[in-house]
């Protein structure tokens, strides 16, 4: 008998838990938490724990299926490449799309971006991580002129206040939830406020509970900035030095007193002025926020009005003092290095910078490089229902069950010219619109790189055979694009290769521009990118050995790198969801 340790990472949420998969004989038989990993030191969920039991292959897709009928990957490969090729040349770039998601690993994400934004000509990429996490993306660019999550786990054992809202920690990241509960252990003196209209589990470790009227949370943080204007709780030399917006905030926040906002939000006065007291009070406070702020009409807003508080008071790039935005899925943060979404460059760059289309464009030799932004989740499968868009390609995701509207969207597919599934599954709600299906490779199969919510980047190791004729993503997006005439392009041996030009591109014409440069990775081999140790981005000549918070020089990646704070005007729902239903 043969036993040996893989280490891996944990497919199912942000948080990013290293796993230390035992095998023997080649067999998976158990899973534990890998000690020395930053995320979670050993400990795993209870999805983490069971991560063994998931590696079966009842319900795999162990082969293409062109029409609802097995073939092999030459005939579906001709089959979608001759089509795509039609479709674009008759209709134009814009009829084609990428929905692809947070699933998927750094590497498959890459050569995605690459396809359809440098060689096809459109922007039409955009993922389900658009669901969970885009709102956050534009309030941290508004704010900080970048997409950067300035502080990290290890922050909360440094805090004085730690405040959820938006979060039910305990459910959704259970490992950085018990972080939290022994951080409190160990210090007593730290103070949690949970802010939800519900009572949740999160609430066991909390001192003080808001349960605030759905959707008012504008309303509450635009209050706070208030009440640190009245009191005189600002850091005025971080404001000087650092800031642009004062006044703005000044004016817009001036009718948001405590009174105002207890009845914007259905809560007492001394609720109000007791959070309020907590923020203002504490020098360290770090302020979690997650779908419950971003799954929102004006999520962006409230995003923005989180970070306000932390810019006002500079709570911000120290120990202990952060707005944290923490992501849903796996590799949501991956997705956004590279460019997953339709209004994003690779490597943190914008479409609305003219010489970012130019750098990419030139780093890739692009033939057709798109020039102006894509339709966003929402916005493509409108657009594939009106005809638009005319070929979707689907990748490890399922939108008939997880979009808005399912019945729109099972209309949209069925009326559109080329349906792409890629998935592990056989049957899914989605691949029933198909009329192609790429096997793709799953967690103890696939190989490459996530990152999680605080920026560390981590190897996922492959250590099972993929059955039947599964292949990795990344392969069968190349095998597509060769067939479209793009072979030089996409000529990648691994993964490793795409990780390296990854990295390339992030330092390209870089000159600390721009927040996201790992460039001292460009030039591992392959033997250190296979025993690559956790990192946090970015990792460069400047940062060898990463960097754990942002923004502790003061220094922001705007035009004259000052931060911006956001005027936010609040504004409820249109809908109120019932609360006691949604407690039943």
């Amino acid at each position: 008998m043969t036993s040996s340790i893989v280490k891996t990472t944990c497919p199912y949420c942000g948080v990013g838990c290293g796993v230390d998969a035992k095998l023997e004989n080649g067999n998976l038989i158990a899973v534990s938490g890998t000690t020395d990993h930053p995320a979670n030191y050993g400990k795993l969920c209870v999805k983490g724990s069971s991560l063994h039991e998931t590696v079966d292959h009842e319900g795999r897709m162990l082969t293409p299926m062109l029409h609802g009928q097995p073939t092999d990957w030459d005939t579906s490969l001709a089959y979608v490449s001759d089509k795509i090729k039609a479709i674009v040349a008759e209709h134009g770039p814009d009829a084609f799309a990428f929905y692809v998601s947070g699933q998927i690993l750094t590497e498959d994400y890459y050569v995605a971006n690459k396809l359809i934004k440098g060689f096809i000509g459109t922007a039409n990429i955009d993922t389900n991580s658009r669901l969970c996490m885009a709102s956050a993306v534009v309030a941290h660019k508004r704010a900080f002129g970048t997409d950067t999550v300035p502080g990290n786990y290890d922050d909360l054992n440094h805090a004085d206040l730690v405040i959820l809202t938006g979060s039910n920690l305990a459910w959704a990241h259970p490992i950085v939830y018990q972080r939290l509960a022994n951080a409190k252990k160990q210090n007593p003196s730290l103070q949690v406020v949970v802010i939800d209209p519900r009572k949740t589990a999160s609430c066991d470790i909390a001192d003080l509970h808001l349960p605030l009227k759905p959707g008012s949370d504008a309303f509450l943080f635009n209050g706070l900035a208030h009440h640190l204007i009245a009191h005189n709780k600002l850091d005025d030399s971080f404001l000087a030095n650092h800031c642009n917006g004062l006044e703005a905030i000044q004016q817009t926040v001036i009718n948001q007193t405590s009174q105002q906002t207890a009845q914007d939000c259905d809560l007492t006065e001394d609720q109000i002025n007791h959070f309020y007291s907590l923020f203002a009070n504490n020098e360290r406070v770090v302020t979690l926020f997650s779908q419950g702020i971003n799954q929102s009409s004006s999520g962006v807003d409230k995003g923005n009005a989180i970070i306000n508080c932390h810019l006002l008071t500079g709570k911000i790039g120290k120990p202990g003092s952060a707005p944290f935005s923490i992501t849903g899925q796996p590799n949501a943060m991956g997705g956004r290095e590279v460019g997953g979404l339709a209004n994003q460059l690779a490597a943190h760059m914008d479409f609305k910078k003219p010489e970012h289309i130019d750098r990419v464009a030139r780093f890739w030799n692009a033939t057709n490089m798109a020039k102006n932004e894509g339709l966003k989740a929402v916005d493509m499968f409108d657009a594939v229902a009106d005809g638009r868009i005319k070929a979707i390609w689907i990748m490890a995701t399922n939108p008939v069950v997880s979009m808005p509207d399912a019945d729109r969207i099972k209309a949209a597919l069925q009326s559109c010219d080329l349906v792409i599934v890629s998935d592990s599954q056989a049957m899914t709600d989605t691949s029933q619109y198909a009329d192609v299906c790429f096997p793709a490779t799953t967690w103890a199969e696939k190989d490459g790189t996530v990152t999680n919510s605080e920026r560390f980047i981590s190897r996922q190791r492959g250590y099972l055979l993929p059955p039947g004729d599964a292949k990795h993503d990344w392969q069968a997006i190349c095998e597509v694009a060769k067939r479209l005439g793009f072979e030089e392009a996409f000529n990648y041996e691994n993964s490793a290769d795409i990780f390296r030009e990854h990295a390339a591109l992030s330092g390209f014409e870089n000159d600390d521009e721009r927040d996201f440069d790992i460039s001292l990775l460009s030039q591992i081999s392959n033997a250190e990118y296979h025993n690559l140790t956790p990192i946090q981005w970015p990792v460069n000549a400047r940062h060898p050995n990463g960097r754990s918070r942002f923004f502790d020089d003061g220094r922001f990646y705007t035009a004259d790198k000052k931060a911006n704070l956001i005027a936010v005007q609040p504004r409820l729902p249109t809908y109120t969801p019932n609360v006691h239903r949604l407690m039943t």
